[in-house]
């Protein structure tokens, strides 16, 4: 799978775990975040990125780490068409695919560890989108993006 991912200084080291993670489970990951701890970019500029690589550049999914993920996860939502979710615990992660089909997935590297932080990954990019139950809703998300898009 091909794999867009970006992280503030707060998240710098998660990220680098989790770009290794996924490089070892085979999947093609490019970094769209800082290249050192020291980089003060602030999240919605990577944030951005990321969201735009799945959105138009044919990444399949995202991976966003901040402080919290909360603020990663506010920007994701911002770009019609991308849906990110804030996921601290592998359930999460896996309803994020499930249920709502989240192109990304937001952390925090304050709010949980590396280790955590992998298996929350892994079990999302095991997760796979059946259309269902939850299409219908899905749907209706899009039209809002549709309705309020300026």
């Amino acid at each position: 799978m091909k794999i867009a991912i970006g992280s503030d200084n707060a998240a710098f080291e998660l990220k680098k775990i989790l770009i290794k993670h996924m490089t070892e489970l085979g999947h093609e990951v490019k970094d769209f975040g800082i290249d050192s701890p020291e980089d003060a970019t602030n999240y919605p500029e990577i944030g951005e990125r990321v969201a735009l690589a799945v959105k138009e550049q044919g990444f399949e999914r995202g991976v966003l780490v901040c402080g919290t993920g909360i603020g990663m996860c506010i920007v994701g939502n911002k770009i019609p068409g991308v849906c990110a979710a804030l996921c601290h615990d592998t359930f999460s992660a896996e309803r994020a695919i499930k249920s709502n089909n989240a192109q990304i997935i937001t952390m925090g590297a304050r709010v949980i560890g590396p280790e955590l932080a992998k298996k929350i990954v892994t079990t999302w990019l095991e997760s796979v989108f059946t259309p269902g139950p939850s299409s219908p809703k899905i749907q209706m998300v899009a039209d809002l993006d549709s309705k309020y898009k300026k």
